[in-house]
């Protein structure tokens, strides 16, 4: 008997178990890293599009890699996967579940920019994912990867990262 083709509605629900490997609280799909999911209908395979949050991620492969893996896992029975920087990846592309899985993280999430012009003011002052407050101040917008800056807050006197607003 012949099995029917997955949805893309399937495929999408599949990759919420892609995390990302830099943060293990967000998937691909809610991190905005997943632009376009395509099905087959006659063969079932599938297509998937990553667009990486910045150019350089050295994060891309363990991406597709993961990618692959769990689709073949449900059964796909050929995955292409397609990185390309065709669309600027945005942190406005983040879900309301992917800015929640930040914070769990314990990263602040980026600002919502709507469009607005980028300035250093976005990056000045970010929540405190500890104690949720907003007396906080950028102490470098280098931090542990190119996505993120290095916080202070004034309230709970903790550093802590925020991911950057792009």
């Amino acid at each position: 008997m012949h099995q029917a083709p997955c949805t893309k509605h399937q495929v999408l629900e599949w990759l919420q178990a892609v995390k990302d490997p830099e943060i293990p609280t967000i998937s691909l799909v809610d991190l905005g890293v997943v632009r376009g999911v395509e099905v087959d209908e006659a063969t079932g395979n599938v297509r998937v599009h990553l667009t990486p949050t910045f150019a350089g991620c050295p994060a891309m492969d363990y991406m597709k890699r993961d990618v692959e893996r769990t689709l073949l896992a449900h059964g796909v029975p050929v995955v292409e996967v397609d990185i390309s920087l065709r669309e600027a990846w945005s942190s406005d592309m983040l879900t309301e579940a992917g800015r929640e899985a930040l914070r769990q993280h314990k990263l602040s999430p980026p600002p919502v920019l709507d469009h607005q012009v980028l300035d250093l003011d976005f990056l000045e002052y970010a929540e405190c994912p500890n104690c949720h407050g907003n007396n906080t101040e950028l102490r470098t917008p280098f931090g542990a990867t190119l996505c993120r800056a290095v916080h202070y807050c004034h309230d709970c006197r903790q550093l802590f990262e925020q991911f950057k607003p792009v």
